[in-house]
């Protein structure tokens, strides 16, 4: 009896030890773009000291990105679907190695869907301000507003809410813009424009980001 106690308990500690063995090889969210951005670096050196363009697929996926800001130093670093704390995650990665000189930040968006409030929205941008300040201290930052997505509708009082936080809290900071793009894409009846967008209506097309280009060229930093 003794003996079939002991090989019962071996057999859990195994079970256990590979359960463990297997959570420990998970990766986080993201882990392979980031690493597939890394490599890119590798072969094709960055610009110096660029303004570079984090957040979700609102960067990422920015329509003539290099041709709209061609008089400027830019980096497009985005990563599709990440939330903020995503963003968070990676800064060793993919923000403080180039060496900044401005930032733009979109993120928020993403996090409507997971996170229950709008208070938990605005924490979790504290918190990547926060850490992006530990590293650049002084380093301008334009932060983009949550956007008015047509497939995302039901989520908009909260990101009208969490924008507001947002500001506020932005307010009370040095060296950051807060850049309302929420407004500028509704109609004159405040209404969402879908010809903004792409078929998804979710990501924005050309027109879409002429709002954006037409609200953000004026405060970035030229060489």
């Amino acid at each position: 009896m003794l003996k079939l106690l002991k090989s019962v308990s071996f057999i859990h500690i195994v079970i256990l030890l590979a359960g463990s063995s297997v959570f420990a090889q998970e990766k986080a969210p993201f882990w392979n773009d980031v690493q597939t951005i890394k490599a890119y670096d590798q072969q094709y050196a960055p610009p110096k000291d660029p303004i570079l363009f984090i957040g979700s697929s609102s960067i990422r996926k920015w329509v003539d990105f290099y041709k709209s800001f061609g008089a400027y130093r830019v980096l497009n670093r985005g990563i599709g679907g990440a939330v903020t704390n995503d963003v968070d995650r990676y800064l060793n990665d993919i923000v403080f190695p180039y060496h900044p000189k401005q930032l733009v930040i979109y993120v928020g968006e993403n996090d409507l869907i997971s996170s229950p409030d709008a208070e938990t929205v605005l924490n979790d941008f504290k918190k990547l301000y926060t850490d992006i300040r530990v590293k650049l201290p002084v380093v301008p930052i334009v932060y983009l507003t949550i956007k008015g997505s047509p497939s995302r509708a039901k989520y908009q009082e909260k990101a009208k809410k969490a924008n507001l936080l947002i500001a506020q809290f932005i307010k009370a900071q040095k060296n950051i813009v807060y850049l309302d793009v929420y407004q500028p894409m509704l109609d004159k009846n405040n209404n969402m424009q879908p010809s903004l967008f792409t078929q998804d209506m979710l990501h924005m097309n050309a027109t879409g980001y002429q709002i954006w280009n037409k609200l953000l060229i004026p405060y970035l930093l030229k060489d």
